[in-house]
Order: C-alpha cells, then sequence, then structure tokens
C-alpha cells in the first residue's frame, strides 16, 4: 500500500490537465475477447511475466518461428538474444556520444528556419527531427531525407486498415504495399548497398552481419520507423502544447537542468501515453503478484487507466506535477513505455531528442502558440495525432 505521506497531493485535487482523455475515451478500445486491466501493479506484472506472449497489433497473425522475425513480434529467448544485439544503439552513452549530435544538429536547423520565417507548423517540425534521428540510429541514410519523410507517411495508410470494409481495405492494402516497395527502393536498399560494401554504427549494419535478407531488413525498417519516428513527433507536439498551456510549467522547464526538464516530460507523458493500450496472452495458468490469469487468456493492459491509478501514481492523478515520481519514488513515464522484456528501446531516445528540441524552441524571443493542434485519433496505433499546431516568433 502506498504510503499516504508520499501520495498525499500537493495541488488543487480537482483537477485535470489532460488534453487527449475525452477522445480516448471514445475510441480506445481493447481487441475481442480481451479482458481490460488498469490497475497499474497488475499491468506491469502481465507485462513483466515470462508467462505472456505479445498479442494484438497483428501478432498471432504473424509467423515468428523463421530466423529473421521482426523482434517486435518475438518472446523469450530469442527475443532476448535480439534486443540485446540491439541495446548498444539506444544507451545512454550511444545518446550522449553519438545521437545527441543530430539532435542538436537538426534541431538548430529547424529552429533557425523558425527564426528565419517567424513561425512554423509544430507537426511538421517534429516530424523532421524525428526521422532525422530514428534515420542516424537505424542507418537509413542514403537517400534525401525530406522525401523519405514523405514516403514513411505515405506507408502509414497501413495504420489505418482496422475497421475498413473488407472491399475498402483490400484497395488500401495495395496502395500501402505500394508505398512500401517505394520506400524500400528508394531508402533502405541504398542503405543496405552502402553498408554491404562499408558497415557502419547502425541497426542495418547489425542486421546485415546477421545474415537478414532485404525483405526482413524492409520490415524492421518500418517498424523502427512507427516507433521512433511517428510516436515521438505526437509527443513533442503534446509536450509543448502542455508548456504553451502552463505559464509556470513552462517556466520551470526553461530555468530547469536536464534532469529535471526530463522529469517535466515524463510526467506529461504519464498523462497523454502515446500508446493506449498493450495485448498480451498467457500460455499457461498464471498466479501473478497482483491477480491471475488463465492459460490462453488475452488481457489488454489499460496503459492509460493505469498511469492515472492512485495506488501507484499518488493522488491528484489528472494533474501535471513534475515532482511525482521523486515523491513516489519511481520511473516519471511510469508504464508510458510499457515494461518488462519489451520494453520501447527507445524511450531515453524519444526523451532526449524531444528535450533538446524544446530547450530551444522555448528561448524563442516571443514564442507563441496561434493555433492549438487539431487532434484526431489512428485506430491502428491506439493512439492520438496532432496536427496543425502553428507557432509564430520574431524573426532574426
Amino acid at each position: 500500500m502506498t504510503d499516504t505521506s508520499l501520495s498525499a497531493c500537493p495541488i488543487d485535487p480537482s483537477r485535470d490537465d489532460r488534453k487527449s482523455a475525452a477522445l480516448a475515451a471514445e475510441r480506445v478500445h481493447a481487441d475481442p475477447g480481451a479482458r481490460v486491466i488498469g490497475n497499474f501493479a497488475f499491468g506491469r506484472a502481465i507485462l513483466r511475466s515470462s508467462a505472456m506472449l505479445q498479442a494484438g497489433a497483428g501478432s498471432d497473425q504473424k509467423d515468428v518461428s523463421g530466423e529473421f522475425g521482426s523482434v517486435f513480434f518475438l518472446d523469450g529467448e530469442a527475443h532476448k538474444r535480439r534486443r540485446t544485439a540491439i541495446a548498444r544503439y539506444f544507451t545512454p552513452k550511444a545518446i550522449n556520444t553519438r545521437h545527441r549530435l543530430v539532435m542538436e544538429k537538426t534541431s538548430d536547423e529547424l529552429i533557425g528556419r523558425l527564426r528565419a520565417t517567424g513561425g512554423g507548423q509544430l507537426d511538421e517540425l517534429s516530424y523532421q527531427l524525428a526521422v532525422a534521428v530514428a534515420a542516424e540510429i537505424v542507418g537509413l541514410t542514403n537517400s534525401d531525407q525530406a522525401g523519405m519523410a514523405k514516403r514513411i507517411q505515405a506507408t502509414l495508410l497501413g495504420t489505418r486498415l482496422r475497421g475498413m470494409h473488407p472491399v475498402v481495405r483490400f484497395g488500401a492494402q495495395a496502395v500501402t504495399a505500394v508505398h512500401a516497395l517505394r520506400f524500400f527502393r528508394s531508402d533502405v536498399l541504398p542503405a543496405i548497398k552502402a553498408r554491404r560494401a562499408e558497415r557502419q554504427d547502425d541497426v542495418i549494419s547489425h542486421l546485415i552481419d546477421e545474415g537478414y535478407p532485404d525483405k526482413a531488413i524492409l520490415i524492421e525498417c518500418m517498424t523502427y520507423a512507427v516507433a521512433g519516428m511517428v510516436t515521438t513527433r505526437e509527443f513533442i507536439v503534446m509536450a509543448a502544447w502542455h508548456l504553451f498551456d502552463n505559464e509556470a510549467l513552462r517556466a520551470r522547464f526553461v530555468a530547469a537542468d536536464e534532469t529535471e526538464q526530463v522529469a517535466i516530460l515524463e510526467e506529461i507523458l504519464r498523462l497523454e501515453p502515446v500508446a493506449a493500450m498493450l495485448h498480451r496472452r498467457a500460455t499457461e495458468d498464471a498466479d501473478l503478484e497482483h491477480g491471475s490469469a488463465k492459460k490462453d487468456e488475452l488481457l489488454a493492459v489499460n496503459i492509460r487507466a493505469a498511469n492515472v491509478d492512485p495506488e501507484s501514481v499518488g493522488e491528484c492523478p489528472f494533474a501535471v506535477d513534475p515532482d511525482r515520481a521523486k515523491r513516489m519514488r519511481t520511473v516519471g513515464s511510469f508504464m508510458s513505455f510499457g515494461d518488462g522484456s519489451h520494453r520501447c528501446p527507445g524511450a531515453q531516445v524519444a526523451m532526449a531528442e524531444t528535450r533538446v528540441f524544446l530547450d530551444r524552441l522555448f528561448r524563442l524571443p516571443e514564442l507563441s502558440l496561434v493555433r492549438a493542434p487539431d487532434m484526431t485519433w489512428c485506430d491502428g496505433l491506439m493512439s492520438y495525432e496532432l496536427r496543425g499546431a502553428m507557432v509564430s516568433c520574431s524573426r532574426d
């Protein structure tokens, strides 16, 4: 049980700072037949249990018996080996010694353009940053980046197939396949050819060393594109929106050191997780620390509900409180990046690039949000999308 002295609310207990909650309440749903888990402790136990396999997101239809199945859909020792092999690309050392350079360089270029024009569209800026960082890590650096960003965006039609009429879905699948082929020919294949000639310190070089065929490399690149580019774009806009709307929080962010800035961002992400639901299927009857599951039972961990569970996050669960994690002595993002063996490997990268960009953005003179973003929902990714946010600042 949580110590009440730790969980005591330091702010207005009636405050609700969430921006995506109403839309999520309408659109978030579990896969058919799944038992929804909103309790943080039980959800975490499920995600950490070796008795649970990946489910949802089409994983039940994926063939992972082959040697080159996507790491996203693997479990057990095969998943552990693959995750261990790529972990070096996402460590704090890799971020500080290598990835930070592209984060800072790209952010400086984007902010420079913003100053030159006196304004810009925030989701376009955040997407360009996310593409640049993910491309560096994966190794997609042998083609025009602006063109690649558009080609990746086009492939995302595949995330909207859920709920379509079968006839419409068939056509959309065909269009998605065409876009994926364009991405492969224009971006992935040139990167593969360059790294077959000379290896580099990136994911594609590693996959080549592991003997992956080109098709399997394409699948991994598309997986990283969604995980590293698309979701980060949404969070950067969401975090900026919160800072624009909360003058005290914005002032604190600008005055803070890196550690405190990350704490602020993690607290915003706790309230506004980009991913809403994670599914697992029990391989056996499992008595976990905070609940139980039957063999073959499908469980849906509701991240949004778990992240506002007062038993684990303390009182005032709907308010942004940057001191929450320190007071509760826990990880600030709570379950926003998942947990267990499948916890998002790029969590620290996403936080670092968001912090670098927003730190520069909010130091611009006369910066203002002149148009709040339009918020829509992607059923395929089970996440919010933010488009059309316009910012302005004084010109150079």
